[in-house]
């Protein structure tokens, strides 16, 4: 019984914010007969479309999905090279290795933990034709600066916004000055579906193409050919993917756009009371609004200074012993196995390996409550007294510090 007492007074990282709006959705889906893409689906990229202010939008079984799509309508591939920050989940960085593009990483912005101008423009080579830009963890990217140097070079423009739902940049969504711009709706994220993604983008013809290659390049869609009586025969004039989103995903979809608002607002508050206690804190930094923009906090994070008196993996150890889930920053895909060999040579990322090595996610979600923002706030500021004091996770756990 006290093993189970423990568990549940756990602490996540994340939790998506679902209720019953959600559950009524689902139903009436269920209700319908009709669960694959369909309706429900074409009724969620209108609703994101409008709210990202960019005229198209195609929904996917995955933010990598619409990456891969992104790549492939926007016509990059063999010998091509795309410039990525290594600073970001792999799957930016496996994207153009499915089109057959060599990725090539980028350092990013010390204080955004972004790429920018500067550090994408010391990784081009003769071959690049596109870049792909990342909201890491919500915080907007410096799009301006990046679209002057990709349209200098005449390179295509990807923003992945897997994280940025509910950012802004220049008073506007993220995304919109990207030629096309995916997104995820993974439950860590805070507009989710479960799985599923979405690419936008301005230009028409990129998107009927999208619509086509999620559906295995059919000519008609699926929803169009069923609809008919007797069904209408399809062609395929090229290869095509199977990434298509379930009008399940997209009713909870439907509901989660209209909680983004709240959903900002909410973890905004939460990042100020987080901020109220650590910004006074030497040692430690926390991620924060740049002046060009603000942050969802999709992710909630901390960059541990050399003078904290614990390295950053002894302070997970630390909060995992007062029952608390943080997680290690952003990881280097440069470091990863499967990119050992595949990379073009690039220059040195110092900034990216001192930002995955050093820096903590810590609890953020819509519910939490002020007792367990305090429980996460006491245990940091307990870690950041501890100089000179040994200890174990066995001492924390047993009371004995």
């Amino acid at each position: 019984m006290e093993q189970t007492a423990t568990t549940v007074d756990r602490i996540g990282v994340t939790r998506p914010w679902l209720g019953a709006e959600e559950v009524a959705a689902v139903t009436d889906v269920l209700a319908s007969r009709w669960l694959a893409q369909g309706p429900r689906t074409a009724d969620f990229e209108g609703a994101f479309s409008r709210a990202q202010r960019v005229p198209h939008a195609v929904a996917t079984s995955s933010g990598t999905a619409a990456l891969h799509l992104a790549l492939t309508v926007a016509d990059v591939g063999h010998g091509d090279d795309v410039v990525v920050p290594s600073l970001s989940f792999i799957a930016t960085a496996n994207a153009p290795t499915y089109v057959g593009a060599r990725p090539v990483f980028a350092d990013v912005d010390p204080t955004t933990g972004n790429v920018t101008a500067r550090t994408v423009e010391a990784a081009l080579t003769p071959a690049t034709t596109a870049v792909i830009v990342a909201d890491q963890g919500g915080v907007p990217v410096d799009l301006g600066p990046l679209r002057e140097l990709c349209d200098r070079y005449s390179l295509v423009l990807v923003e992945d916004a897997a994280c940025g739902a509910g950012s802004t940049y220049a008073g506007a969504p993220v995304g919109v000055g990207a030629d096309v711009t995916t997104w995820s709706f993974h439950s860590r994220t805070l507009v989710t579906t479960g799985e599923g993604g979405m690419l936008t983008t301005s230009h028409p013809e990129w998107a009927a193409r999208a619509r086509r290659l999620r559906e295995h390049a059919m000519d008609v869609s699926a929803a169009d050919r069923h609809a008919g009586v007797p069904a209408a025969d399809a062609s395929y004039a090229e290869v095509g993917f199977n990434y298509r989103m379930t009008d399940l995903q997209a009713a909870v979809g439907l509901v989660q756009l209209e909680r983004l608002p709240e959903m900002v607002r909410r973890r905004r508050s939460l990042a100020a009371d987080y901020r109220s206690v650590l910004d006074s804190l030497p040692d430690l930094r926390c991620v924060a609004d740049p002046p060009y923009g603000t942050t969802n906090y999709q992710s909630f994070w901390v960059e541990v200074l050399p003078g904290f008196p614990m390295g950053r993996d002894d302070l997970l150890a630390w909060l995992a012993a007062d029952g608390i889930s943080a997680r290690r920053g952003v990881m280097a895909t440069h470091r990863e196995p499967a990119y050992a060999r595949r990379t073009v040579p690039a220059p040195p990322l110092p900034v990216t390996e001192r930002l995955t090595d050093s820096t903590v996610v810590l609890p953020m979600f819509h519910t939490m409550t002020a007792g367990e923002l305090g429980r996460v706030l006491d245990s940091v500021v307990a870690a950041a007294r501890s100089a000179g004091r040994s200890w174990s996770p066995d001492d924390r756990t047993n009371g004995a510090l």
